[in-house]
């Protein structure tokens, strides 16, 4: 008994859906893989899923595909700015296609959407991981290895300067004791030339000795003398020298 005529309409249950999608999908690429071996056909295929993404297939390369497809399909009219809109057309094509395209490639090298991919694509995509892992590691040794050498060359910068100070620092130091030893020479010289002399402890005695005295000097007459009661005699007085 034959299947009965099944029919086509959109499945409503969205699990349903995704699974007969992924089905037929492969299928699809599948035949069309088939058919360009079989048959040396040039084959394109472009698919869409309900999220946006892309699924394609290609026998001699998507662009070059497309670029036939538009060779012969577009003829050249007279209207210029037809012609002008369909080549525009064409190439949002190609574009949304290699975008779409590189959208599904960082998709895998992020480990996502990797169910459609056969065992010869995930270890090409396991090549291309690993490559890349190595180059990162290569690029960080390399900038640690230069950090290493800069750290290195400052480690020795500051040892010469380190050096420079602490001769420096022991020049001065050489200075300030000859300083130290030429103010001692001399306090000591100096010491000897002028000694230092105590006090007294007793009263200093001075010998009483005459002065001179240039002037008048007021005389008082003395009892019994003749001159006038009242009369005060000025004279010119000066003492003797002794010597």
């Amino acid at each position: 008994m034959g299947r009965g005529r099944v029919e086509l309409k959109r499945i409503e249950n969205k699990i349903n859906r995704q699974v007969t999608f992924s089905k037929r999908r492969n299928g699809l690429l599948k035949k069309a893989y088939e058919l360009s071996v079989l048959c040396d056909a040039e084959i394109a295929l472009i698919i869409f899923s309900n999220r946006g993404k892309l699924y394609e297939f290609s026998s001699s390369g998507m662009t070059k595909t497309l670029e036939r497809y538009q060779r012969c399909c577009f003829i050249p009219h007279d209207n210029t700015h037809e012609r002008e809109t369909q080549s525009w057309y064409l190439e949002v094509i190609k574009l949304n296609a290699k975008y779409e395209a590189l959208q599904r490639t960082q998709r895998h090298l992020l480990g996502e959407d990797l169910g459609p991919l056969n065992m010869k694509e995930l270890h090409n995509l396991e090549k291309q991981l690993e490559g890349a892992l190595a180059r990162a590691r290569q690029q960080k040794t390399q900038i640690m290895m230069e950090q290493m050498d800069d750290l290195r060359k400052k480690e020795r910068q500051l040892g010469d300067l380190n050096k420079q100070l602490i001769v420096k620092l022991e020049a001065e130091g050489q200075n300030l004791e000859t300083i130290q030893g030429l103010w001692s020479c001399c306090g000591a010289a100096a010491t000897e030339n002028f000694p230092l002399h105590l006090s007294q402890t007793q009263p200093m005695e001075c010998d009483l000795q005459p002065v001179l005295q240039i002037g008048y000097h007021h005389y008082v007459e003395a009892e019994g003398s003749s001159a006038p009661t009242g009369m005060a005699v000025e004279t010119n007085f000066i003492h003797g020298w002794v010597i």
